[in-house]
């Protein structure tokens, strides 16, 4: 890195301890601030701060014992459970990398991460020891399995397993020195699947994840509109725990020594049972999810008026947000992507929108909202160049801040198209209104372009989500001759309700009168559907959809 200015830079005293920015000190205060807090796994069992230090010790002597060294590669395979986080953290104290595998790929898919990753021990969770089994001759560096399991005794296994979790921490010291080391040394990895090509490896070092939970804890704790960090708090995720460290909240929660919750497996009733139990105030999930969990019966009894969701992975819908805010549900958009780890935006609300009743301040919680401490974010078009920040502009986004991935692993040409022009570049098209607020309109490759105009898919999406029967919606774009493109949108309705194609049709009209759409907008073809598909984060599929709709 290229430094112009010449600045002043004093010798420390010969003593002066260098304190690298490690994954192990993010561990320091939750125990100190609260070490009878709980740490709850769904109804199975429960255990304190203090006991997780100790179980992060003894997990630590547990992978020393099992042959892993500084450097090795551990990936593991489970639910959204405590364990997790203990790996969250033991793994890269010891200087070994987390790979969180994604077990929503394919078994082909799992195997090309792993083999990609290098992985020298894989733990996994009962569930997904049949995924390994079928597999494991293909799998090339691993060398041992440890068990991760949920009943009194773990299922017996082809795969060359070391034994069961509980019993190797059991037997495991209660102590473990944690070395200090270079804080660039990597701490983590795990893989973006794109539209093409196999997974790409992204990868975080311990001075970005550090980095990272301090700006997130700033971000959800400081700002009173923002309230979804504080001492009071109790945090359940319902996003993987693989899918960017659960967008790295876990870190931040440990840190704050707040009570957590994990949920296991993802099932809506259990879900909105925990939600009422332990009062949840603070989850994070994509829309998909919180669809399922409103959908429940038991939601329907819940007092939801302290719950504040981030909701992030796809767009926030108009008609989500009614739907929650109808429930006293408070939600909040948080934007960012695999490679920027993952935050860089989220929802600003002022003293004005706050005064508000919670349903007329949809509007501003849908927004991509405004980025975050420590990030720069701009609005470039295809050459490079920034757009105006007056809301009609449109331009890729480009980011920089202290904890993005600065390549893909093994892959430094795709690393170097990543980072063009020394931006990191995130492939969605999107504008910058004047006070810094910034509204995604698509996915680059998601734009449809008709009639040699951009039309977003998500705009449609947005404003069809706004009819009474809709439950979600999801718009493509179709090859046309006339047109070069047409809309094609697939809609799923409530539970009793039913609408027609001129239904939804007749619906838009009226944003064409309003002038927020063209006509030229509205689908001609509307398919009505039980599920959309979705990825293994539970995105909407559009690639799969476009590839469906070409075959029929």
């Amino acid at each position: 890195m290229l430094f112009r200015s010449q600045t002043r830079i004093l010798k420390p005293a010969d003593n002066a301890h260098q304190y690298p920015l490690l994954i192990k000190q993010l561990l320091l205060s939750g125990p100190r601030y609260s070490p009878e807090q709980e740490i709850v796994y769904a109804n199975r069992s429960k255990y304190t701060y203090t006991d997780l230090v100790e179980r992060i010790n003894r997990l630590a002597n547990a992978l020393t014992d099992a042959g892993v060294k500084p450097g090795d590669t551990v990936a593991v395979m489970d639910w959204d459970t405590p364990r997790y986080l203990e790996c969250f953290f033991a793994i890269p104290m010891i200087g070994a990398v987390l790979h969180t595998v994604n077990v929503r790929l394919s078994p082909e898919q799992i195997v090309y991460t792993m083999n990609h990753a290098e992985d020298d021990l894989v733990m996994v969770h009962d569930d997904f020891l049949p995924i390994l089994e079928g597999v494991k001759d293909e799998i090339k560096t691993v060398k041992h399995y440890i068990q991760l399991s949920d009943e009194a005794q773990a299922k017996t296994t082809s795969l060359p397993s070391l034994g069961e979790y509980e019993q190797l921490l059991a037997k495991a010291g209660t102590t473990f020195d944690f070395p200090d080391f270079d804080e660039n040394s990597v701490a983590t990895t795990f893989y973006t699947t794109g539209t093409t090509g196999n997974p790409k490896g992204v990868f975080f070092s311990h001075r970005q994840l550090v980095l990272h939970t301090l700006a997130m804890t700033g971000s959800l704790s400081a700002y009173d509109e923002m309230p979804l960090l504080r001492s009071s708090s109790v945090y359940m995720p319902v996003t993987p725990m693989f899918h960017v460290h659960a967008w790295g909240v876990p870190y931040a929660a440990t840190m704050l020594g707040i009570k957590q919750v994990y949920p296991g497996r993802y099932e809506p009733e259990l879900l909105v049972d925990l939600l009422k139990e332990h009062k949840v105030t603070f989850s994070h999930c994509v829309p998909t999810v919180m669809q399922m969990m409103m959908a429940t019966e038991s939601i329907k009894t819940a007092d939801l008026s302290n719950w504040h969701v981030l909701i992030g992975g796809s767009a926030l819908t108009r008609g989500l947000c009614d739907a929650g805010a109808k429930l006293g549900v408070s939600m909040y958009t948080g934007y960012g992507m695999s490679e920027t780890c993952p935050l860089l935006s989220t929802t600003h609300l002022t003293a004005e929108d706050l005064e508000l009743p919670l349903e007329q301040q949809t509007s501003k919680r849908i927004k991509t909202g405004i980025a975050v401490p420590m990030v720069e974010l701009e609005i470039v078009n295809p050459e490079g160049e920034p757009v105006p920040h007056d809301g009609e502009a449109k331009g890729e986004v480009v980011a920089r801040a202290p904890w993005l991935t600065q390549s893909y692993f093994k892959e430094p040409e795709k690393g170097e198209e990543l980072w063009q022009g020394g931006w990191l570049h995130t492939g969605d098209v999107a504008s910058l209104e004047t006070d810094n607020t910034l509204l995604i309109k698509d996915r680059i490759k998601d734009v449809i372009k008709t009639g040699g105009e951009w039309l977003s898919s998500l705009d449609l999406e947005n404003l069809i989500s706004q009819h009474p029967a809709v439950a979600g919606a999801a718009v493509v774009g179709v090859p046309d001759e006339k047109w070069g493109e047409r809309p094609h949108a697939l809609v799923t309705l409530k539970p009793g309700e039913e609408a027609s194609l001129d239904d939804i049709q007749n619906h838009l009209k009226q944003f064409v009168d309003s002038g927020e759409i063209n006509k030229w907008a509205i689908p001609n073809q509307i398919d009505f559907v039980d599920d959309i598909p979705k990825t293994s984060v539970g995105k909407i599929n559009k690639k799969l959809i476009r590839d469906q709709l070409q075959e029929h």
